[in-house]
Order: C-alpha cells, then sequence, then structure tokens
C-alpha cells in the first residue's frame, strides 16, 4: 500500500470540519495510520513549505498554517497520494470541482482547508518533519 502526508489546516479544524474530511478519506478506502492535534511552530511550517521560499505567498503561508492547531495525518491506500489529491480539488476553492473537499468547503486560496503531499518523493519529505519512520513507503 503507498502512503500519503495531509494536513487538515486550522480553517478546516475551527470551522469543525475535522471528522467530515477524514470521513471521506476512510469512505475511499485510505486508513490513517497516524494522527496528531498540533499547533505549528513557524519553524516548522518553513521546513514543510520550504519548496515555496523566495515566493510571493510565502510568508502567507506560514502566517496562515501557524494561525491555530491543525491535524496531521499519514494516510495509506491504493495510489494514496493520487487519490488524496483527486478528493481535496484543486487548490484554489473556486476552480476546485464541486465534489471535492476544496470545491464543498473551501474559502480561500491560502488556507484551503487541507495541505497534501503531491508525491511520493514529497511525502517522504513532509512526513518525516512530523512522523519520523513513517516516511517509508511500504
Amino acid at each position: 500500500m503507498d502512503r500519503t502526508f495531509v494536513i487538515l489546516k486550522p480553517s478546516a479544524v475551527s470551522r469543525g470540519l475535522v471528522g467530515e474530511i477524514i470521513s471521506r478519506f476512510e469512505r475511499k478506502g485510505l486508513k490513517p495510520l497516524a494522527l496528531q492535534l498540533k499547533q505549528l511552530t513557524r519553524d516548522e511550517a518553513a521546513q514543510l513549505y520550504e519548496v515555496h521560499r523566495g515566493k510571493p505567498f510565502y510568508e502567507d503561508l506560514l502566517t496562515a498554517i501557524t494561525r491555530g492547531p491543525v491535524v496531521l495525518m499519514v494516510l495509506e491506500g491504493r495510489q494514496a497520494v493520487e487519490v488524496v489529491r483527486k478528493l481535496i480539488g484543486a487548490t484554489d476553492p473556486v476552480k476546485a470541482e464541486p465534489g471535492t473537499i476544496r470545491g464543498d468547503y473551501g474559502l480561500d486560496i491560502t488556507d484551503n482547508l487541507v495541505h497534501a503531499s503531491d508525491s511520493v518523493e514529497a511525502y517522504q519529505r513532509e512526513s518525516a518533519i512530523f512522523f519520523k519512520g513513517l516516511e517509508k513507503t511500504h
């Protein structure tokens, strides 16, 4: 089975959408292997978003993800990265298809409810920041 890393952002937590979003993943056959409620430090956020360092929206990302508690998850399932990306929808909730998490609940492009790894390599790098040892794909 494949694995992926997901963060339910502060807006998902504050709006009471954690259970709904996790249920969608589970109904699609994804199994949570690790789950943690955590307030990210600026340092952790900088590690997570290091690929965006230097881009105009970088500081906004750090501010949004550290604004409140998040739910960190490692999910396992068949083609987990691809399945989660389809379930969450486009980064911009305005462009996300209805029926996707961002399409149904997203309000803002920066704090768009969910962060999810976009590749196996990203999963390995991102999950290692928060869940040491789970970054192995099998």
